[in-house]
Order: C-alpha cells, then sequence, then structure tokens
C-alpha cells in the first residue's frame, strides 16, 4: 500500500514531527483520520521492533492519563497473578513477531541478517518488549489491538467500558 502526500502529512501533524519508516496506515476512523501506523522493522539501518503507533490524539491523551493514574502497574498485578492472562500475552506477542515477519520482504530479510538484527527482531514482541510477561506501555499494546485484537488491548477496551479490572488472586 502506497502512502500519499497528504495521508504522509497528515501523520505528520498527528505526531508533530515527519513519521520515520512510514510503511502504511494501519487503521483508520470513520472520518479517515489515521489512527494506526506500520512503519519499517529497520529504519535507518537499525531494528525498529514497534511496528504499530497509535497516532489518535484522542485514544492517546485517553490512554496517557491512564497510565498517569497508575493502570499499567494495576493491569500488571492482575497478569502477574493470572497463568491464563500470562499465557495469553506470550502468544499475543508470538503471533506479532509473525506478523511482523510477515512485512519483510527478501531485501529487508537480507539486510536484517547482514546487519545482524535478525535475532533482535525475532526476540521482541509487541511494542519491542523482550519480557513477554510485561506491559511496558498501553500505547503499543492498544495500537496492535487496534490492528489485531490482544490480550491487554481487551482489558484496556472493558476497563474503558465501565468493567472493573479482573480480581487480583492472593500471592
Amino acid at each position: 500500500m502506497t502512502i500519499s502526500q497528504a495521508q504522509s502529512e497528515q501523520v505528520a501533524a498527528l505526531l508533530g514531527r515527519e513519521a520515520r519508516g512510514l510503511q502504511a496506515i494501519a487503521v483508520m476512523d470513520a472520518a479517515l483520520q489515521p489512527r494506526v501506523i506500520r512503519v519499517a522493522s529497520l529504519v535507518d539501518e537499525k531494528p525498529f521492533p514497534t511496528l504499530f503507533w497509535l497516532v489518535d490524539p484522542v485514544i492517546n491523551y485517553r490512554i496517557d492519563q491512564d497510565e498517569a493514574r497508575g493502570l499499567i502497574k494495576d493491569f500488571q498485578g492482575v497478569v502477574n497473578t493470572d497463568s491464563a492472562l500470562q499465557e495469553a500475552m506470550c502468544a499475543d506477542h508470538r503471533a506479532h513477531i509473525e506478523l511482523r515477519d510477515s512485512y519483510l520482504d527478501e531485501a529487508q530479510r537480507t539486510l536484517l541478517d547482514e546487519l545482524g538484527f535478525a535475532p533482535v527482531l525475532a526476540r521482541r514482541g509487541i511494542g519491542g518488549i523482550a519480557d513477554f510477561s510485561r506491559i511496558r506501555c498501553l500505547h503499543t499494546w492498544y495500537a496492535a489491538h487496534l490492528v489485531v485484537p490482544n490480550t491487554i488491548g481487551r482489558m484496556l477496551d472493558r476497563y474503558w467500558d465501565g468493567l472493573s479490572l479482573p480480581r487480583q488472586r492472593p500471592a
């Protein structure tokens, strides 16, 4: 998919800068404004494991506010006590790695191998996370969720729908 000049300018306006490695508009809203962009896995000959970036200012602000209130810590506490959530997160990361790999062509794979970065991308999941048990950033999880639903994105949707967090089990 080719990015038009107008789309590139829309994304730049949303980011406040030109997007490095912009490959596609992955998700648009009803008014055809970019919500999520897809970026290259190699930018300026350096690995760029964050495949999807959330550029929707309303969702970004909402997540900023939730993160400032400690929602990552709350979600992490729930995940830490629930083996099913932990397994689902690992599956989300593995699926994300496969999806990121599917966007690479042979020339990109060759260059990643030559530069020694292929193993980096093979070990980094959503948002470039290496520790598949950690959340780290709701923005990257939600950007990925808007493309392919995932565990943390579903938790965030439920939270926003006014549903309480799953109960934490005693340690």
